[in-house]
């Protein structure tokens, strides 16, 4: 994804911004805390808030979405009002600033999401998340997603399945990125797997290169069968009025598998 910040947008956030804050003070704090980078610029509150965005992009140890994320983070998460006046409704600043926001993100293909996320239309957090833990090396947060994924069997175990598969689409795109492999045309566990497992080098013993070669012919169909539980049953396609019932071992045979692929493959990335 990329972390460059269209101009349509910041001319958008600029003018909504300055004008919902309308204090220097406020703007400074705002921006500093959402890591926007360099000395506070100088200028008017629109013009403030324009230069601090451009630099974000113009810096390359800048996540320049991510700060524009924290920076209308809380106007964004606002609760939209309206209220009604001769019969009919009259929005507010907040409203409408707002709307201009998610307007100028979408012409960019870009759509805000609540707590400051700022990802490619059709994204989920849960994916943004995920690649920035990999792109930063954080191996151990990925753990803690599937510690996450697996407290959540009781309460909603289609939702754990989704997320767990979540994960592991993740670290195989990783690792085909990480290692310069080309891309499948279709982006599912399936074929993510499949590019994936004729790059893993295998034991140099004969024998055990065989029995590997064994386990990961099994792994192949594991795999296919997970993708396909997450289609018939996680919650990423939909389930309907009535979702099919499942129950909360056989959703903890779906993420421990999904927990052991992705845990070998990470492995194998921080030996190679």
């Amino acid at each position: 994804m990329s972390s460059i910040i269209p101009n349509s947008v910041i001319g958008a956030v600029a003018n909504v911004i300055a004008a919902h804050y309308f204090s220097h003070s406020k703007l400074n704090s705002l921006f500093m805390e959402a890591g926007a980078p360099g000395d506070v610029p100088e200028g008017n509150c629109e013009t403030k808030c324009s230069t601090w965005l451009k630099r974000c992009n113009e810096d390359s140890n800048v996540d320049a979405l991510e700060v524009l994320g924290g920076v209308i983070q809380n106007f964004m998460d606002i609760e939209p009002t309206t209220c009604l006046f001769d019969g009919g409704i009259i929005e507010n600043d907040i409203t409408k600033g707002q709307a201009r926001i998610t307007a100028a993100l979408e012409k960019n293909q870009l759509t805000y999401k609540m707590n400051g996320y700022v990802l490619d239309a059709g994204s989920s957090i849960t994916t943004k998340t995920l690649e920035d833990y990999l792109k930063k090396g954080d191996f151990t947060s990925i753990e803690v997603e599937f510690e996450r994924a697996i407290s959540n069997i009781n309460s909603d175990p289609h939702a754990s399945i989704t997320a767990a598969s979540a994960i592991i689409e993740s670290v195989l795109k990783y690792y085909i990125e990480r290692n310069e492999l080309t891309m499948p045309t279709r982006m599912n566990i399936g074929p993510l797997w499949q590019t994936v497992r004729q790059h893993l080098p295998l034991n140099r013993d004969a024998q055990l290169n065989e029995d590997q070669n064994k386990i990961l012919t099994g792994v192949t169909t594991i795999i296919d069968g997970v993708g396909a539980f997450r289609s018939h049953i996680g919650s990423a396609h939909g389930r309907g009025s009535v979702p099919p019932a499942i129950s909360t071992h056989e959703a903890r045979l779906a993420i421990n598998v999904a927990h052991s692929v992705t845990t070998f493959v990470i492995e194998e990335l921080t030996h190679s």
